[in-house]
This record gives structure tokens, sequence and C-alpha cells, in this order.
């Protein structure tokens, strides 16, 4: 597994039945069997051919009825299970995700791609707690891994924009996101934004600076 995939499995906890939805190539689902990390392990993805892909790879384990694959999008056509991987997906389309479904597991890892103020909003709003929710960088991406467990919690206005771990728990990768946002955001200022899109950078800009000169 290459480094984004490995920050998003080490922040899956134990548990019974856990499903890897939009699970492309298989490969944290078939790690989560290897390393016992639960005793039945379903992937799904709405494409049968994207599928296929994690079939082959979790063959023995399917023969042997330790792991489960439907097609679906997200939860619509799975059983009940303990915990959840959404990753690699527009944050729009997890809220979708999750929204539609009607008996939600008790823990969920959560890998928007995009608008993660989005996502964080939408959890606490439907039941869940967040445990840990991190940056990190892989190549020259930056991405965010959500850990959450059902139960009430309450986000800041800082912490629904940048996450709790990450302004809690400064680390390197998150403090070199933000220089570097804040050069793609005065850039956006000068070269003309305006009216409420011009203040609404100029808030983050400052939010941004705050943090970093805290540091």
């Amino acid at each position: 597994m290459h480094n984004r995939l490995k920050n998003i499995y080490v922040s899956i906890d134990k548990c019974d039945v856990f499903a890897d939805i939009g699970c492309d190539h298989g490969y944290i689902a078939k790690a989560m069997i290897v390393d016992k990390k639960c005793n039945t392990v379903i992937v799904s993805d709405i494409s049968e051919k994207s599928l296929s892909k994690a079939k082959e790879l979790l063959k023995d384990e399917i023969d042997k009825g330790r792991a489960l694959a439907f097609v679906s999008d997200g939860f619509d056509n799975l059983p009940a299970v303990d915990s959840a991987l959404i990753a690699g997906m527009g944050g729009k389309e997890i809220i979708s995700i999750l929204k539609r479904c009607e008996k939600l597991p008790e823990k969920l890892v959560l890998q928007p791609m995009k608008n993660c103020d989005l996502v964080r909003k939408t959890v606490v709003n439907i039941g869940y707690k967040i445990v840990s929710d991190k940056m990190f960088k892989d190549g020259i991406m930056f991405y965010n891994v959500i850990s959450l467990v059902k139960g009430k919690d309450r986000l800041s206005e800082d912490e629904i924009i940048f996450g709790r771990t990450n302004l809690n728990s400064y680390n390197a990768d998150f403090s070199e996101y933000l220089k570097s946002e804040i050069v793609k955001t005065g850039k956006y200022i000068e070269n003309g934004a305006s009216g409420t899109e011009k203040e609404r950078l100029e808030k983050k800009l400052e939010l941004m600076k705050k943090y970093v000169d805290d540091k």
C-alpha cells in the first residue's frame, strides 16, 4: 500500500464486520483480513468492473466465506456492518451516501477528496463524534482522514474548517498545507476576488495566518 492507503488503514479499529465502500482494488479490505482486524470484510463498488479487481484480490477469502462482494451505491445493497470506510470520493458524494443509509455503522472512517468542512458538519449533525481528524501529505497532495464513532459532538468554526486534531496536535504536514494555502488564497484575492467571495477568502486567510503565527 502506498502512503495514502497506509494513513487510512491505521485509522481503522478492529471490528467484527467491516465494509469498504467504493473499494476499488480492495487493498485495505485485504489487509483487514490478513492482519485479523476484522472477522468478515465486505467490499462494494457501484461499478461491477471496478469491483472485479477487489474480487480477484480477495478470491481466497471470498471462497472461504470471510469476504463478501456487492455491487452497491453506498450502503444500499449491504447487510449491517460494525465499521465502514468511505475514501477517495468527494465530500458531497460521501454526504449523500451517509444520508441515504437507514442504519449507519457504529464506526466510520472517511477520507473526502474535497469539501471536508461540509462532511464534518454533516457527521456531527447525524450523530457521530469525531475521534480523530488528521491531515497527511502523499506526494504533492494533502488529505484528511476522519475517524468517527456514534455519539454527540460539537465543533467550533475553526474545527469545521481545519479539523480538530490538526489544530490540537499540530503536525508538519498541516503546517506545510497552511503555508501553501496562504500563498494561494492571497493570489486569489489579488487577482480580483470581489464581494462575498473576497470576504470569505480574507477571513480564511486571516485564520490561517493566525495558526501559522501561533506556532
